[in-house]
């Protein structure tokens, strides 16, 4: 197995260059998308774990910053970029330390009865580049301003407000849409979902505001809400879940739960569906499906079948879809054993 761990995949706004993180050796690489060749290489800092971590790695929509989730060093990092000119630094002053920081209402970040385990999972900025919403490993969550050096917290949740784990995070039709779920020390395995605003945000703000709507909730285990795509014209989302082979999918008008498209019809049974994209078109997701031994994840809920690609036929304008193809990808060892771990994945446009 790698032990750098390739994580997740990301592109700027223009796709003129690839954004992959390496969780276990804390690396952010930046590629020329066209050429696949990196111009860029930086390593986060060390943290509260005592080694650096990238779990994601995300760029702003106006390309001026990517925001990373130091995960198991507890800390929020910046890199200051310029796509045009292949220049990327990472801003020390920029940083927020999860574990030690005190909110604006004077509570710790890190609280055994608030956030109990503030381990950044996947830091996602909004439109506007101005506002980056922080999901965390024990529960809770911080919206900060991404733009601010340090970078502020303007807005605090609790973990009674929002679980734990959540990993999906896309914006449509004008709100933010977040999970929760997955399953470690802890925390159950579950599924949520929750819509936040995109204004109201501020440091005088009193805990858990601006509130988001739970759009859903199944606490019951055997869930693990993961990864999240956005149907064309933002009409509908859709959220995998990695434990049991379904995507629920919500209507962004009303919030609503729809629909459940069952991943397992016609298929190898435990694909474990893990992130997502869809075509241009909008007429085909494309989802990364998990091995047998994965690289990353409580491998109770990342334990796949079948690695590789999944490619799922959107019908009905993204009320529902069926698994048309699998598209296996292999890397066996020296001892036979299959350790493809398919997991980050985007549709790059030319």
């Amino acid at each position: 197995a790698n032990p750098v761990r390739p994580h997740m995949l990301l592109f700027n706004s223009t796709h003129s260059h690839a954004i992959l993180s390496f969780v276990t050796s804390g690396h952010v690489v930046i590629f020329n998308a066209a050429t696949r060749t990196p111009v860029a290489c930086i390593r986060t800092s060390v943290g509260a774990g005592g080694a650096p971590q990238a779990h994601a790695a995300f760029p702003a929509p106006d390309d001026s910053y990517i925001l990373v989730a130091n995960q198991n060093g507890k800390l929020l990092e910046r890199i200051n970029a310029n796509f045009a000119t292949n220049i990327f630094a990472l801003d020390n002053a920029a940083t927020i330390n999860l574990a030690t920081c005190t909110t604006p209402n004077g509570a710790a970040c890190q609280d055994a009865g608030l956030r109990p385990d503030n381990a950044p999972i996947c830091p996602i900025v909004d439109s506007s580049s101005t506002l980056g919403f922080i999901t965390l490993r024990g529960g809770g969550l911080f919206v900060v301003n991404p733009k601010a050096t340090p970078m502020e917290i303007i807005a605090e949740y609790d973990r009674t407000t929002v679980h734990g784990n959540g990993c999906g995070g896309i914006q449509a039709a004008g709100l933010m849409y977040v999970n929760s779920g997955g399953g470690t020390a802890g925390n159950q395995e579950e599924f949520d979902v929750y819509s936040f605003p995109l204004s109201g945000y501020s440091a005088l703000n009193p805990v858990n505001m601006p509130a988001p709507d739970l759009l859903y909730s199944d606490d019951s285990g055997e869930r693990d809400s993961h990864g999240m795509t956005v149907t064309k014209h933002e009409r509908y989302v859709w959220v995998l879940d990695r434990a049991i082979n379904v995507a629920e999918i919500f209507d962004t008008e009303t919030g609503a739960n729809i629909n459940t498209v069952n991943l397992n019809e016609g298929a190898p049974a435990g694909l474990a569906p893990d992130l997502a994209d869809r075509s241009p078109s909008g007429n085909r997701i494309f989802v990364s499906l998990r091995g047998p031994n994965p690289l990353s994840g409580d491998p109770h809920v990342s334990t796949g079948s079948t690695p590789g690609l999944g490619v799922i036929q959107v019908k009905e304008g993204g009320v529902t879809g069926v698994l048309k193809s699998i598209v296996p990808i292999h890397n066996i060892d020296a001892g036979g054993i299959e350790r493809a771990d398919a997991h980050g994945i985007r549709v790059r446009l030319k």
